[in-house]
C-alpha cells in the first residue's frame, strides 16, 4: 500500500530524489537503477560506511493530513533521536511537474542504540509513510522498502545512481498555491479542508466573508512600507500618517490577532492560507479607506511571499525560483497598491535596533537573527517580486532623513 503511494506520483524509478547534505551547497541528486552503479565522491560521504542509512516520504492524497503528518515526523525525529543521528531534508520529485514532489527525511544514524529503528517502527503505522533502507556492498548501495523485522518480501533492490543536479531546486515545484497563494479561492479552500480538525478555521472564514465588500469610485495613493524587522517601518509609517494625512492600517489586521498564535503552531500549508486570507481582509480595508484618504499600509503581500519562498526553499539564494519565475508576479485577485517601499539597513544595525526593543519574535523572525542564509534569501525574494515590484529605500540614516527621502518618493510617484 505504501509503494503504491508513492507510484501514484510516479514510478519509482522515473524519480528523482534529493537529500539535502549541505545546505551551503546543492542538494546530493540520485535515482535507482535495477543495476550497480558506482558512486561520487559526495554521494560517497552520504551513503558511505558510516552507520544506518534510512529514509522516509511523507505522501497523501489528503494535503492536510499530509502537511501535519510531515510536520508531525519533523518534530519528533528532531526530539527524539541522539546527537550520533543526522536528520537531512529530502524528498523525491519527477523534473518540471508541478506538485510532484514527496517531502521527507533522509536519517544517517551513527549510534549504537536501536532509538532510530523504534521511532521509525512507531512510524510505519501511518498510512502516509513510506520508508526505505539503505545497503551497502563495495561501492555499490541500494534502496529497500524498510521493515524492522526482515527485509520486505516484495522489496526490489534498487541501486542508488548519482544524478545530475536539477535544473530548479525540486521545492519549487510545490510553492503555487501550498506556499503561496495566488488567488483567495486557493486560500480560502485550505482553511475550509481544516474546519473539522482547527474550529478557529471557521471563525476566520466568516471574517473573510463578512469584510470582502467590494469598494468602488476614484481612490486615494496606497503606499505599502514593507521590509525585516528593525528597519524602520513603524517609525517611518507613523511619520507618514501624520504627515499625508493618511490612514495607517496594517498586515495581518487586527482582526486576525487573536488567531495567529494558533495558526502560527500549525504547518507551512494551513499557516500560509490563513496569512494570504489576511491580506485579502487588508485589501477590503485598503478598499474602503482610500475613498476617503491616503492609505499607508505596513507589510502587505510583499512580506507574506517573500518570507513563504525563503523559508520553502532551503539552502543558498542561488536555489530561489528564478529570476523571471511566475512565482513572484503579484495575484490578479489582490488589491495593487500604487507604491511598494522596501527599507533596508545592513544586518549589524538591524540586530541592534532588535537587541534595544526586547521585544518577543515569531519564529520566522527569531530564525532571521540566527540564520544568515534565511535572512539573504527573505531579502533576495522581496527584491524578485514584480507588478509591484519595491522601490529599494536606505534606512540606516536618522527617522527624520528617512521620511524626507521617502516624501519625495511619493511626490513623485503619487503626486501627494
Amino acid at each position: 500500500m505504501l509503494r503504491r503511494a508513492m507510484f501514484r506520483c510516479g514510478e519509482l524509478c522515473s524519480r528523482v530524489f534529493a537529500v539535502e547534505f549541505d545546505l551551503r551547497a546543492e542538494p546530493l541528486y540520485f535515482t535507482l537503477s535495477s543495476s550497480p552503479q558506482v558512486l561520487h565522491h559526495d554521494h560517497q560521504r552520504l551513503f558511505g560506511d558510516c552507520g544506518k542509512l534510512f529514509s522516509l516520504h511523507v505522501q497523501s492524497e489528503n494535503r492536510i493530513e499530509k502537511a501535519q503528518t510531515h510536520a508531525q515526523i519533523k518534530h519528533k525525529l528532531s526530539s527524539t533521536l541522539s546527537r550520533d543521528c543526522d536528520v537531512f531534508e529530502a524528498s523525491s520529485f519527477i523534473p518540471d511537474d508541478e506538485n510532484s514532489v514527496v517531502k521527507g527525511f533522509f536519517i544517517r544514524d551513527k549510534s549504537t542504540t536501536t532509538l532510530s529503528e523504534d521511532l521509525l517502527n512507531t512510524l510505519r503505522q501511518s498510512k502516509t509513510v513510506c520508508m526505505f533502507s539503505y545497503k551497502r556492498e563495495g561501492q555499490y548501495c541500494w534502496q529497500e522498502l524498510w521493515s524492522p523485522v526482515s527485509p520486505v518480501k516484495e522489496s526490489v533492490r534498487q541501486y542508488i545512481t548519482p544524478a545530475t543536479a536539477a535544473k530548479h531546486h525540486p521545492s519549487t515545484l510545490n510553492i503555487r498555491n501550498s506556499d503561496v497563494f495566488y488567488s483567495m479561492d486557493e486560500a480560502y479552500k485550505v482553511l475550509q479542508e481544516c474546519t473539522d480538525i482547527i474550529p478557529e478555521s471557521k471563525a476566520v472564514l466568516k471574517l473573510v466573508d463578512e469584510q470582502l465588500e467590494i469598494s468602488s469610485g476614484d481612490a486615494y495613493p496606497v503606499i505599502v512600507i514593507e521590509g525585516l524587522d528593525a528597519t524602520g517601518k513603524t517609525t517611518l509609517t507613523e511619520a507618514l500618517r501624520e504627515s499625508l494625512n493618511a490612514t495607517l492600517l496594517k498586515s495581518p489586521p487586527q482582526c486576525l490577532t487573536s488567531f495567529r498564535q494558533r495558526f502560527d503552531s500549525e504547518p507551512p500549508l494551513i499557516r500560509r492560507a490563513f496569512y494570504a486570507l489576511g491580506n485579502y481582509i487588508t485589501a477590503a480595508h485598503i478598499g474602503k479607506e482610500s475613498l476617503r484618504a491616503p492609505v499607508i499600509v505596513d507589510r502587505y503581500w510583499h512580506s507574506t511571499a517573500a518570507y513563504a519562498i525563503a523559508t520553502a526553499v532551503s539552502g543558498r539564494v542561488e536555489n530561489l525560483p528564478r529570476l523571471d519565475s511566475e512565482l513572484y508576479q503579484w495575484p490578479g485577485d489582490l488589491l495593487q497598491p500604487n507604491l511598494v517601499l522596501l527599507l533596508t539597513v545592513n544586518p549589524e544595525e538591524r540586530l541592534r535596533r532588535l537587541r534595544d526593543r526586547g521585544q518577543d519574535k515569531t519564529v520566522e523572525e527569531a530564525e532571521l537573527e540566527l540564520n544568515q542564509l534565511f535572512r539573504l534569501k527573505v531579502e533576495e525574494a522581496y527584491k524578485r517580486i514584480q507588478n509591484p515590484a519595491c522601490i529599494i529605500v536606505d534606512a540606516s540614516p536618522s527617522p527624520q532623513e528617512v521620511l524626507q527621502q521617502v516624501q519625495r518618493l511619493i511626490r513623485n510617484k503619487c503626486h501627494l
